[in-house]
């Protein structure tokens, strides 16, 4: 029965960062347990379009394929998600495909996610250790608190938060819900709370939480579940002390 069955996929398409997008649709064979990975491997296989055209191969990214990388993310029928966890099936036809609009295209489907990796660095969204050499092990978390810290550790940087969230645009320096959590997470880390303050500061400037809209769409999108606005709602509490703190001159963390 599969056998006459095809996919319809439009796909919005760029070929340099600086050339205008277009419109490119293709009509693929249906196998069952598609999902659109799949469907772009298969016009990869053979590049053509429903008019019959040969074209080139649609580019975009891809590496683990369950869902844990987050390189896949793109805009599927208006929602950005990732394309390895839709399913053909689940999908109503045509299946448009278009590339995640808060980043800069680079060709087709793969986009530029400097801005996302620039704002973790701004957050310093690691644990510094001194040295490469043992340190021995490191402080022991309450259970309470590292039940909670390894759901914001979840976070696989696809951008889909980003791209859901209006305040993320090119006319806004806003650094947006992931690098937001990541403080929170990062902070909560016994060795990690040492730059403590030093994190909180950096998202008190321009671009920080006070650009946060509080339009809960990035909780809402987030393929992981991660608790987006409890992470902001609690950053604001602490960036409000860090303030007081630094106004009265303690370096209490």
């Amino acid at each position: 029965m599969s056998e006459n069955k095809t996919v319809r996929l439009i796909i919005t398409r760029q070929d340099r960062p600086d050339s205008a997008p277009y419109e490119e649709e293709f009509v693929i064979p249906y196998r069952p347990n598609m999902n659109v990975i799949s469907a772009l491997m298969e016009i990869r296989r053979n590049p053509v379009n429903a008019k019959g055209e040969k074209t080139t191969p649609v580019a975009w990214e891809m590496n683990c394929l369950e869902e844990v990388c987050g390189a896949c993310s793109m805009v599927i029928n208006g929602k950005p998600r990732q394309a390895c966890a839709a399913l053909i099936d689940k999908l109503e036809q045509p299946i448009r495909l278009e590339p995640m609009r808060t980043f800069p295209v680079i060709r087709d489907l793969v986009i530029d996610r400097s801005r996302m990796f620039d704002a973790l660095k701004r957050v310093k969204a690691w644990i510094p250790i001194d040295g490469t050499y043992d340190l021995g092990p490191g402080p022991r978390m309450p259970e309470r608190k590292r039940q909670w810290a390894y759901e914001l550790s979840k976070c696989m940087t696809c951008g889909v938060c980003l791209e859901a969230c209006p305040n993320v645009n090119s006319k806004s320096n806003f650094i947006g819900p992931a690098p937001l959590s990541q403080v929170r997470l990062f902070n909560a880390h016994p060795t990690g709370a040492m730059h403590k303050a030093e994190r909180l500061r950096a998202i008190m400037g321009d671009g920080g939480l006070a650009n946060c809209g509080n339009s809960q769409n990035c909780v809402q999108s987030c393929p992981k579940g991660i608790p987006l606005t409890t992470s902001i709602a609690a950053l604001n509490r602490e960036t409000t002390i860090q303030m007081f703190r630094d106004f009265f001159g303690s370096d209490e963390v």
